[in-house]
């Protein structure tokens, strides 16, 4: 099957203007912008076919040249990722089977991650779109309340069923968890990264936006609102923590994470 990486990025971020610049120094002191370490990402994970920066600022475009990225141009019209990677599809010459969207402030993501979101659409024709899901430690739990508790809005939580079917995603950190002990902390990180297949790519591209992706700024939520199931595929950290870069706060955390564990 064919599969394709989309990294959608856009420079007029209300959060962080210019983020997909924002440069993140490495381990060995390497200094590198957000979109070419996301790219360098994209570009680590196995069996995909092609990659493409997607963006609607000649900035972004002309920055990808120097290190040998694609990049195609897409509307200002554009909400989010997933309308960004639905219009991009159009402008492929041949339709992929599977296409992946890693979001361009997840630098950190690791390979297995997409892979396992690859595997899984592979396995079961089923699946409409796959994301990855990180049962959260005690301490990245509290980076999380953190970041609630100081009013900024982060990284996202996913609630699931049994069959691992998405029941809602949220800023806000979910299940409620009252600290009481316990072997594992019931609460999942939400990887930004996704896996769709064309046709559900396009009827997100048709659907108007809902009451819960506009309030939450999330939007994923938009599949949920309409009744199209999106499968969470739990994800095993193997020793990489893993962190996303929403505000200027939090550069630090991930150059922090990147001198730990050796990233250059």
């Amino acid at each position: 099957m064919r599969s394709v990486i989309f990294i959608p990025a856009r420079f007029q971020s209300s959060r962080f203007p210019g983020k997909p610049l924002a440069i993140l120094r490495g381990a060995t002191g390497i200094c590198k912008s957000l979109i070419e370490r996301s790219w360098d990402a994209a570009s680590s994970v196995a069996s995909v076919d092609d990659i493409y920066i997607l963006t609607d600022d000649h900035r972004i475009a002309e920055a990808a040249k120097p290190m040998g990225a694609k990049a195609l141009m897409t509307s200002q019209a554009c909400r989010n990722g997933t309308e960004r990677c639905a219009e991009a599809v159009a402008l492929l010459s041949e339709v992929p089977d599977l296409v992946v969207n890693l979001q361009g402030d997840a630098p950190l993501t690791p390979p297995h991650y997409v892979e396992a979101l690859l595997s899984k659409m592979r396995e079961d024709p089923s699946i409409q779109m796959a994301t990855p899901v990180l049962q959260t430690s005690a301490g990245h739990l509290e980076k999380l309340r953190e970041d609630r508790r100081a009013g900024r809005v982060g990284a996202t939580t996913a609630v699931f069923s049994a069959n691992h079917d998405a029941l809602y995603f949220s800023k806000e950190v979910l299940p409620f968890y009252d600290n009481a002990p316990s072997n594992a902390v019931p609460v999942f990180h939400h990887v930004g990264c996704y896996a769709y297949r064309p046709e559900t790519l396009a009827r997100y591209g048709a659907l108007p936006e809902g009451p819960l992706e506009r309030r939450e700024g999330l939007e994923q939520l938009r599949f949920l609102e309409n009744g199209i199931p999106v499968r969470c595929v739990e994800v095993d950290a193997q020793g990489r923590d893993f962190w996303e870069l929403n505000n200027p706060s939090d550069v630090p955390i991930i150059e922090d994470i990147m001198a730990r564990e050796g990233l250059v």
